[in-house]
């Protein structure tokens, strides 16, 4: 599935943005889209601003375990600061990280596939991969989101 598809599905879930089940997520639902939207915005830009001369290809045994199997189990991950909200996440904030990822995202499209992002633990990732991780790391979120509201009703 495309990112622009799971944008649709993000935008679908901007208005239970108040909900949380700690059951499911020590974080609600504002915190997961805030934090999607924050890496989309992220690792977007960085990577239109990458100089593909810079990508070499390397093997990665724990991206190409997630990336295969298209899954990011739940708990083993830690959000790095830059993308990990720790102070109160208001509804117009998250409508703003939306539209600016509506636009960014369309810049991907038009790179070359050496364009690249250096991943904390999945390395130096071409085009290709940078959207296979937006892709999972999306999924994995809006899983987690799903699952808040499915118990919340």
């Amino acid at each position: 599935m495309s990112i622009d598809k799971k944008l649709s599905e993000i935008e679908n879930f901007i208005k239970h943005y108040n909900k949380t089940n700690r059951k499911v997520s020590a974080k609600g639902v504002d915190w997961h889209l805030d934090h999607i939207l924050k890496v989309i915005n992220t690792v977007s830009l960085y990577t239109v601003k990458s100089n593909p001369k810079d990508y070499k290809r390397s093997f990665n045994a724990i991206r190409a375990l997630v990336f295969t199997m298209n899954h990011i189990p739940r708990g083993k991950g830690k959000a790095p600061k830059p993308v990990n909200n720790i102070d109160t996440i208001k509804l117009e904030d998250i409508k703003s990280q939306f539209e600016k990822a509506k636009q960014i995202t369309i810049n991907l499209a038009s790179l070359s596939k050496n364009h690249n992002f250096k991943h904390p633990i999945f390395g130096l990732l071409n085009l290709k991969q940078v959207n296979t991780f937006l892709n999972v790391h999306t999924q994995h979120h809006l899983k987690i989101i799903k699952d808040i509201i499915k118990y919340n009703d």
